[in-house]
């Protein structure tokens, strides 16, 4: 006869497995990209998060307005036969991605992608971003208390655009508002928006898509880039992550939660050179939490902030 206890775990394990499948179920039906999410938990009994609604692009705040963009390219070729340097020459930037979708600018240069009043087709090579999420990816329950966390489940190319971080725009003083409550839970889900001012910052702690999940790490493999498309309005770029280096199958997932940016030239000083997730705003004058950092590589700065 089973012990007793034993034989609660195991009608606690199949509701939780009951649920985690429901959750996938639902995570996959509202995802808008082309890759599938897995979930897994070999780890706790933890289920799926309560306070998580899963969005594809960012949920515009109160008061807030997203322009649309009013022109586009009218480019033959986008990247080899282009009328005035497509939408980044628009722009006065350079184009940012080779033939094989990959970044090849660096980081702290903003993207210019092609967008919905252009002239080219959905098959354009300056239309990475905006085709979303297509590696499958999964969420597991990490084994060292850093929570739910996300890996790859196929090989990501160096370079390689992998996901957005998107979440709820608010203005600065709600972050300001919000990240005092935050602070007290030890959670951080603020992006400040500052590659000009600091005005917006993406709320991801109810509204998310995957990028929620991804973990910190003092030595990540993804890297924050400012992304342009239907909206060009400086202070409210798209954040993307890229591949750092070549990442395997079965890797987590990891971005610097205090990502330093050294400005490449003339033509980014305009950028504010610290890409944070923060549990309030950059740089705000009260003592913030200080939370103990747990990615345990061999960098490791001890704390996240």
């Amino acid at each position: 006869m089973l012990d007793q206890g034993l034989s609660n775990y195991l009608v606690q394990k199949a509701k939780q497995r009951q649920a985690l499948q429901q959750w996938e179920y639902e995570l996959n039906a509202k995802r808008n990209h082309k890759g599938r999410i897995v979930v897994e938990n070999e780890v706790d009994l933890d289920g799926p998060p309560r306070d998580f609604v899963y969005i594809n692009e960012y949920k515009v705040g109160d008061g807030i307005i997203l322009n649309q963009v009013a022109v586009g390219c009218e480019c033959r070729d986008c990247l080899s036969d282009t009328m005035g340097g497509c939408c980044p020459g628009a722009s006065h930037h350079k184009f940012a991605y080779n033939e094989l979708g990959q970044v090849k600018i660096k980081a702290g240069m903003p993207i210019y992608e092609c967008n919905s009043r252009c002239s080219c087709g959905i098959e354009c090579l300056n239309r990475v971003v905006q085709k979303g999420i297509r590696y499958d990816l999964c969420i597991f329950r990490t084994d060292n208390g850093r929570g739910w966390g996300v890996r790859t489940l196929e090989k990501i190319r160096k370079n390689s655009f992998v996901m957005e971080y998107v979440g709820e725009i608010i203005t600065s003083e709600e972050a300001e508002r919000r990240g005092q409550i935050y602070d007290r839970q030890g959670a951080t889900y603020l992006f400040d928006l500052d590659y000009v001012e600091d005005v917006y910052t993406v709320d991801a702690a109810y509204y998310g898509n995957i990028s929620h999940f991804v973990n910190h790490s003092c030595n990540p493999n993804l890297q924050v880039y400012n992304v342009f498309i239907e909206n060009l309005d400086e202070r409210l770029p798209r954040i993307a992550f890229f591949a750092t280096r070549s990442i395997r199958i079965g890797e987590e997932l990891t971005f610097d939660y205090n990502m330093q940016v050294d400005p490449v030239n003339a033509e980014s000083t305009r950028m504010d050179t610290n890409f944070s997730l923060v549990g309030g705003l950059t740089g705000s004058p009260k003592k913030r939490m200080r939370i103990e950092c747990k990615c345990g590589t061999e960098s490791c700065r001890k704390y996240l902030f």
